[in-house]
């Protein structure tokens, strides 16, 4: 198997792509050689630690957004993010001209993802807003989105370096087949006959054929997308396998497909607010997805996350300004004036005062 650490990096520093090595690239011709393929092999399980192990070592509290990058920080999460939406457009194109998969530009974005979320959670929160630019992809938006956030979980869930860059790897494709369908059909998917929907209930095995056939760095991908849609008591698709039988990956990526797909859905439905979807998933998380996943999830996204309107037990109203993952239900709260308007510039920390809680969002402040 080809290390995803190799991909990215020569050594055991791997440094992020310079703009020198960025430009050389994107210059480079298109008849450049492809990475090796992996050799045809049983896929490997992830490696991932024991949860009590990670669940016991918190990170720190996302810091605020910085204005620009810079080689010690690093660019700017907004950045990272539109990028990695940019590289899955192009990797629509190439699958469409039927052009060689760009594995190690995605692996090289994939580490720079990394590297920003284990600097801070910011580059998490930008993907986990759920408006769709207008002049995005769909599927190219959602699927940076589900990389994103299932680099998060995965690293919450003590997934070591290389299985994170392979999960990665696999949310950026996990819906490529969807290219192949009509957008049309996308926006009323929960209006879609019988035909239709078996062409929907298809797209992992398509998408996992179509990865495997270009050659990627690890048999894990493509086994990663062909079951993500698989549930935990066995009412998925297109296997219906079960429990054990499915990978740890593939149980990541459906929950955060999940997710991201109640926030922001490709149907002309409004999604979700961020509290509402993980509500939605808690509600069902004993049919569908393993306790250890939701509450890595629940860690990172919180009932009311950063921009939440929430009314305090005082009659206080403020704004969510920060999550802390040891008391997802008791977040940072910047309390808006009497009028409930503009910002007081008061913070309460919600962990540091046991008298005070939410009663509620808030659905406008007026």
């Amino acid at each position: 198997m080809v290390r995803m650490s190799d991909l990215v990096r020569g050594g055991a520093a791997p440094p992020l792509p310079s703009p020198a090595r960025r430009a050389a690239r994107e210059e480079a011709p298109e008849s450049a050689p492809r990475p090796p393929a992996a050799p045809a092999a049983e896929p490997p399980a992830l490696r991932m630690a024991s949860p009590a192990t990670a669940m016991a070592s918190p990170q720190a509290p996302a810091a605020p957004v910085e204005p620009a990058g810079d080689e010690a920080s690093g660019p700017p999460p907004e950045a990272i993010f539109a990028d990695l939406v940019a590289v899955l457009q192009g990797v629509r194109d190439t699958l469409r001209s039927g052009g060689p998969l760009p594995w190690i530009v995605l692996a090289e974005r994939l580490e720079t993802a990394l590297r920003s979320l284990e600097r801070s959670g910011d580059l998490f929160w930008v993907a986990n807003r759920p408006a769709v630019p207008p002049d995005a992809d769909y599927v190219a938006f959602h699927q940076a989105r589900v990389a994103v956030l299932a680099l998060r979980v995965g690293a919450n869930l003590g997934l070591d370096h290389d299985s994170l860059i392979e999960l990665g790897m696999a949310g950026c494709l996990i819906d490529a087949a969807l290219w192949q369908l009509s957008p049309a059909l996308l926006r009323r998917l929960d209006a879609l006959s019988a035909e239709e929907q078996a062409l929907y209930r298809a797209h992992p095995r398509v998408a996992a054929e179509l990865v495997r056939r270009l050659a990627p760095p690890s048999a894990a991908i493509p086994e990663m997308i062909l079951q993500h849609h698989e549930r935990e008591q066995g009412q998925g698709f297109p296997q219906g396998l079960a429990g054990d039988a499915i990978r740890v990956g593939s149980k990541i990526l459906g929950l955060v497909d999940t997710y991201t797909g109640l926030t922001a859905p490709p149907s002309l439905r409004s999604g979700l607010r961020p509290h509402e979807a993980i509500r939605e998933i808690v509600r069902s998380k004993h049919e569908s997805f393993p306790p250890a996943l939701i509450k890595a999830l629940l860690s990172e996204i919180s009932v009311f996350p950063p921009g939440t309107v929430v009314r305090l037990n005082s009659g206080e109203v403020g704004r969510v300004i920060g999550v802390n993952r040891r008391h997802p239900l008791r977040p940072r709260i910047e309390v808006s004036d009497a009028r409930g308007e503009g910002a007081t510039g008061k913070v309460i920390d919600l962990a540091e005062t046991p008298f005070l809680y939410i009663t509620g969002p808030v659905e406008s402040v007026r």
